[in-house]
């Protein structure tokens, strides 16, 4: 697979949101990767990160898909730090509960043996 060097760009750019030519998945890169060539996600195959303001084929069509795809990823990307959040917390909150039981559990032992040496 052939890369290209980027030129180095002194003021930060977006990203880049661009299809697969291959699958046709959506792709976002940092800007710096415009012009190199990138094994797809998806696919695995290699695929030419377009330059800034080139889409392919020029279509409008298509430049209105990509603003709607690069649109999805990002309240899909969104809607996992929100989700992936939620599961750090309730996945504290489990442990917690597993230590709590576990000392109950410990404790009910402990009451029981004392109850058969009484007897």
């Amino acid at each position: 697979m052939e890369t290209v060097v980027p030129p180095v760009s002194s003021n930060e750019q977006p990203d880049i949101t661009f299809a697969c030519v291959h699958c046709a998945s959506a792709l976002v890169v940092d800007s710096a990767a415009q012009g190199m060539t990138l094994a797809c996600q998806k696919c695995g195959k290699p695929t030419q990160v377009p330059s800034r303001g080139t889409t392919p084929g020029g279509d409008p069509a298509n430049s209105a898909r990509l603003s709607d795809l690069e649109r999805q990823l990002k309240e899909n990307e969104s809607q996992r730090t929100e989700i992936t959040a939620y599961i750090n917390q309730h996945s504290i909150q489990l442990h917690r509960w597993q230590l709590r039981l576990q000392t109950l559990n410990e404790r009910h032992q402990e009451l029981q043996k004392q109850l058969r040496s009484g007897e």
